[in-house]
């Protein structure tokens, strides 16, 4: 059996072996997959390895969990039953630090689209190695209610049809646990074209209401409220209150105290244009959602798309000190605040040949600097694919100016992304980031897969490379590894060769 030879002398040189598993001798079903486990801290914990071994009954499939710790040492197993409707899970680590396995694909050729309804969650408790379903609940006009299946869409559709007729909205509402205790609910009534009587509750351990919070009690079509949750803890609940009254919006900062519900603050954010503020709590970019707020000690720090006349024109960031509720809001602009870095960039973040800068990755840095890393993208509107280049890292000082922008050439490449994933490094001082180019050896002019591991040590960057392509039929794909290591995986699934390995980054 040939190995693709990854460890040649060049990248001996670049990476040094650290520990391997081999993921198909684990379990002895079908490998659907494995992802990475974070803390709250999200710091890397270790990996979940998931196996299919088919169907049980008319609703239910037979899988197994594997979860390995960060130096990838088996710590628990077991099989389980899983909904018939799940094409497998992805995993993450909740706050009761239970592994939760998400449904991430539904498996429509084992039911009938009339039966069919969203498999159900999965929580591990690694203290005991057990797993059942997880506990949802329904909350409903004060009382609360277990969810034990599903309902089909098909039943959920004819119900909310029945109680539109009968009242003239549609009741919603969720409830989640959460980590400072007790439970939060969302509730309000939804009209179809506006919602109203909007409320916020809190809930103590056994489900007994302490506090209620209401806002849009007024709702119609020309004047609303909705806040959007920014960060919480035990003292206090942070969301930005948007208040709408025909076409004039304002918007504001919304302090709770979280034991008694009181508003702590509420002071008004301004120098954003409504739309950035709109759209500030998400960041989206094309195949992937960003992660752009960090919490600190000290402060939330929040980064999103800023907009003028509902274009998008560059970057927004926002800080709110946790202590005085102060608010600072700062822009930074393609043009002209890029212009002298990025060629030929244009105000709405074009540049050469009809490529846009895609934002990939936000970073938060201890020091106050943010990094913004973009990706030269476009779409061909002749075959639907996205086309990619180069990558440009765009980094600033603590009060959100451009200190400069490096980039990063990279071939063309018919995919929406070539970049892979990130972690900090050194206590959250420094970054490494990770991406792929297909490149054209010089000697030989055959393409071949390339990473590119890229770190920003103390304003310095530096980049190693190391060789990944597929070879024999033997595919090999990066992970995020613990800090200062890359976890690659090596496989083959026509000869059951799956292999995972962590590998020691040079820096």
């Amino acid at each position: 059996m040939k190995k693709i030879l990854l460890l040649t002398f060049g990248l001996i040189q670049t990476l040094y072996y650290s520990q391997t598993q081999d993921l198909a001798s684990l379990a002895s079903g079908e490998h659907l997959g494995m992802n990475a486990l974070f803390d709250e801290k999200d710091n890397l914990y270790g990996y979940v390895s998931l196996y299919s071994y088919g169907k049980l009954g008319d609703h239910s499939k037979k899988f197994e969990y594997v979860i390995l710790d960060k130096n990838l040492n088996p710590i628990a197993n077991k099989e389980f039953e899983g909904d018939v409707t799940a094409g497998g899970y992805l995993g993450y680590i909740d706050f009761r630090k239970k592994v939760i396995l998400r449904p991430s694909s539904l498996d429509y050729s084992m039911v009938k689209m009339k039966e069919l309804f969203t498999p159900r969650s999965m929580e591990i408790d690694l203290a005991t190695n057990t797993i059942q379903q997880k506990t949802y609940y329904d909350y409903d006009n004060g009382v609360f209610k277990e969810i034990n299946q599903p309902k089909n869409w098909k039943e959920a559709r004819k119900e909310n049809k029945e109680e539109k007729k009968e009242k003239g909205y549609n009741y919603y509402s969720t409830v989640f646990e959460i980590k400072e205790g007790g439970f939060l609910a969302l509730e309000f009534n939804d009209y179809g074209k506006y919602v109203s009587n909007n409320a916020l509750i809190k809930f103590d351990n056994n489900k007994n209401e302490i506090w209620r919070y209401k806002y849009n009690t007024s709702g119609d079509k020309k004047n609303s409220e909705k806040i959007n949750l920014i960060d919480k803890n035990e003292k206090y609940i942070y969301f930005i209150l948007e208040k709408k009254n025909s076409d004039t919006k304002s918007f504001s900062l919304l302090v709770l105290d979280m034991q008694t519900g009181k508003e702590i603050a509420a002071k008004a954010i301004t120098g954003l244009s409504d739309d950035t503020l709109d759209n500030i709590t998400s960041f989206s970019s094309v195949t992937r959602n960003l992660d752009n707020d960090k919490t600190f000690d000290d402060k939330i720090v929040i980064l999103g798309r800023n907009y003028e006349n509902k274009l998008g024109v560059g970057f927004a960031r926002l800080i709110i000190d946790k202590n005085t509720f102060e608010i600072d809001t700062k822009k930074i602009n393609y043009i002209p605040d890029l212009s002298s870095y990025i060629p030929k960039i244009d105000k709405l973040g074009y540049v050469e040949k009809s490529y846009h800068l895609q934002p990939r990755d936000v970073f938060f840095l201890k020091d106050g600097s943010v990094g913004i890393l973009l990706e030269k993208y476009k779409l061909d509107f002749n075959t639907g694919a996205g086309k990619t280049t180069d990558l440009v890292y765009v980094f600033t000082d603590k009060d959100f100016k451009v200190k400069g922008a490096k980039i990063f050439d990279k071939e063309k490449s018919l995919s929406t992304s070539d970049y892979l994933f990130s972690q900090y490094l050194n206590d959250g001082n420094d970054v490494v980031f990770f991406f792929r180019d297909y490149q054209k050896d010089k000697e030989t002019k055959q393409k071949s897969w390339k990473l590119f591991i890229n770190t920003l040590i103390n304003g310095n960057f530096k980049q190693e490379i190391v060789p990944i392509s597929e070879k024999d039929s033997y595919a090999v794909i990066p992970y995020v590894g613990k800090e200062g290591y890359i976890l690659l995986q090596e496989y083959n699934q026509k000869e059951k060769f799956n292999k995972i390995r962590l590998e020691r980054l040079n820096y």
